[in-house]
């Protein structure tokens, strides 16, 4: 299922955005992150990332209104697409078969 192909940090910056829901631009999807991971990351990597999903059709996006606190710059807000969901549900059950997989051994 090439189709669903997902790098590991556009799966993370999808899971946010699937989080976030109505919430989810370049700035919250990185404080997120960020939060999550415990690292700073860059903003411009998030927005690359970004329009790589939207190329491969996992997300949508749609401009918000003007604001005089962004210099009237609007916010772009992204939104998971339901091949979006599809390639995250594939990467969840990929991971979990791969991960059952591993011998029940103590390690302690």
């Amino acid at each position: 299922m090439s189709h669903y192909s997902l790098g590991e940090f556009e799966e993370l910056v999808l899971l946010m955005v699937a989080g976030l829901q109505d919430d989810a631009y370049g700035v919250s999807i990185l404080s997120g992150l960020e939060k999550e991971l415990g690292k700073s990351l860059n903003i411009s990597a998030i927005h690359v990332v970004l329009k790589r999903l939207e190329e491969k059709d996992f997300v949508t996006s749609k401009f918000g209104g003007i604001t005089g606190e962004r210099g009237g710059r609007r916010k772009k807000y992204y939104t998971i697409t339901a091949l979006g969901k599809q390639a995250l549900d594939h990467q969840f059950t990929l991971r979990s078969t791969l991960y059952n997989r591993i011998p029940k051994i103590s390690f302690g």
